[in-house]
């Protein structure tokens, strides 16, 4: 399994929640993610931004946030 994920690209991640810490956009890095949509809106999102310019992904904002407590 170490072997496949370590040699995946390109991979597209998509939340209809924000990501809230950046460690969630490490792991995503580990999975072969090269893009990303989510809603925004965590205060964290500077720090999310961050990490995903850190490792050259794509990061857009959709703005629309489906996930509900």
């Amino acid at each position: 399994m170490d072997a496949y994920l370590g040699a995946i690209t390109g991979v597209a991640l998509g939340s209809d929640a924000f990501f809230p810490f950046s460690d969630n956009i490490e792991r995503a890095k580990k999975s072969g993610v090269s893009y990303i949509a989510e809603p925004g809106g965590s205060i964290r999102d500077d720090l999310v931004i961050e990490c995903a310019d850190k490792y050259n992904m794509a990061m857009a904002f959709t703005g629309m946030r489906l996930f509900h407590h």
